[in-house]
């Protein structure tokens, strides 16, 4: 008997980084964890591009800054099943440290303020599998689960 191949759904997130600080963005209006930080900008895989050209673009359109191919750098992958929304995420995670302009908030509608905070002093509300890929950077993982019943 065959199986239907399960299609998931694959996220980018940029790690922007100035030493120990990274940006975050407040959410907000986007029907998902509003009122919460989440990474300096992120978004969802398009059809015909690849994971580094989608977070080229996710951080164009929500940052308004450049990002050359070569400085998006491989952070790790947290496979999310999502309790709260029942749904299945492959989220990347990629390292900038390097990029031409300065962070603005180019999609007001969605995002409420940019904040530097540093990697050690994390806030609170910043989303839970966000704050794993961060940890992961820390202790030089690559591959992390969140929501599966097999985790302990």
């Amino acid at each position: 008997m065959s199986k239907e191949r399960f299609t998931s759904r694959v996220a980018v997130f940029a790690i922007i980084r100035q030493g120990d600080e990274i940006l975050l963005q407040k959410r907000v209006n986007t029907g998902y964890k509003d009122g919460f930080y989440d990474l300096g900008a992120a978004g969802h895989l398009e059809k015909s591009e690849s994971l580094q050209m989608a977070m080229q673009r996710e951080i164009q359109e929500e940052l308004g800054i450049d990002v050359a191919l070569e400085d998006i750098e491989f952070s790790s992958i947290v496979h999310k099943n999502d309790i709260e929304t029942k749904l299945e995420y492959i989220n990347t995670y990629f390292v900038i440290k390097k990029y031409g302009g300065e962070p603005s908030i180019m999609e007001p509608e969605k995002n409420a303020e940019l904040q530097w905070v540093n990697i050690n002093n994390l806030p609170n509300n910043l989303i839970n599998d966000r704050k794993l890929a961060l940890k992961n950077i820390v202790n030089n993982v690559s591959y992390s689960e969140m929501g599966w019943k097999h985790e302990s």
